[in-house]
């Protein structure tokens, strides 16, 4: 076991980032680490926060929310000082991961976002992934921020049928 905690956390971290292959959100990070008291939100940030600057995780992020990856920086850093993290926590976090796999995967598979353009409209990306691979992508522009949200807003739960309408319609079924 580790003397330092906060050297804990971002080795447990990266462990997490390095056991799934897509960007898992701040929201399911902290939840792992909050739910079991493991450490404090600020704590968790501030940890979060210096593997950022050390390369180690990548931050994206996605209107209010922000997806955590790992790097290869990360990945070797995790190779050589992972086997520090005690095998009870290591069950722990495969276990949260193990229970949580389908909610956290589908929070992240499927996402959108909008920004303003040049041309003073409003551009959307609609994205569905599949681990680290773009099945579709959607750019469109909306003529307003209101109708941007309205899209981003409503991708989630129309991503699955637009996706099965542009398959139909390319593949001459309809």
């Amino acid at each position: 076991m580790l003397s330092e905690p906060m050297t804990l956390y971002k080795l447990m971290i990266l462990y997490l980032l390095n056991q799934v292959n897509f960007p898992l959100t701040e929201d399911r990070i902290s939840e792992f680490f909050l739910s079991r008291e493991y450490t404090t939100y600020f704590t968790l940030k501030q940890a979060l926060a210096e593997l950022n600057d050390a390369e180690l995780i990548r931050v994206h992020r996605v209107r209010n929310s922000s997806r955590y990856s790992i790097t290869a920086e990360g990945e070797q850093t995790y190779r050589f000082f992972g086997r520090k993290i005690s095998p009870e926590i290591l069950a722990d976090m495969d276990d949260f991961l193990k229970e949580n796999r389908f909610r956290i995967r589908s929070e992240v598979d499927i996402t959108a976002d909008y920004w303003k353009s040049e041309n003073l409209d409003y551009h959307v990306r609609c994205d569905i992934n599949e681990g680290r691979s773009s099945i579709l992508s959607i750019d469109i522009t909306a003529p307003d921020e209101k109708q941007a949200e309205l899209m981003c807003s409503r991708w989630r739960e129309s991503s699955q049928e637009i996706y099965a309408f542009i398959l139909r319609a390319l593949l001459g079924g309809g």
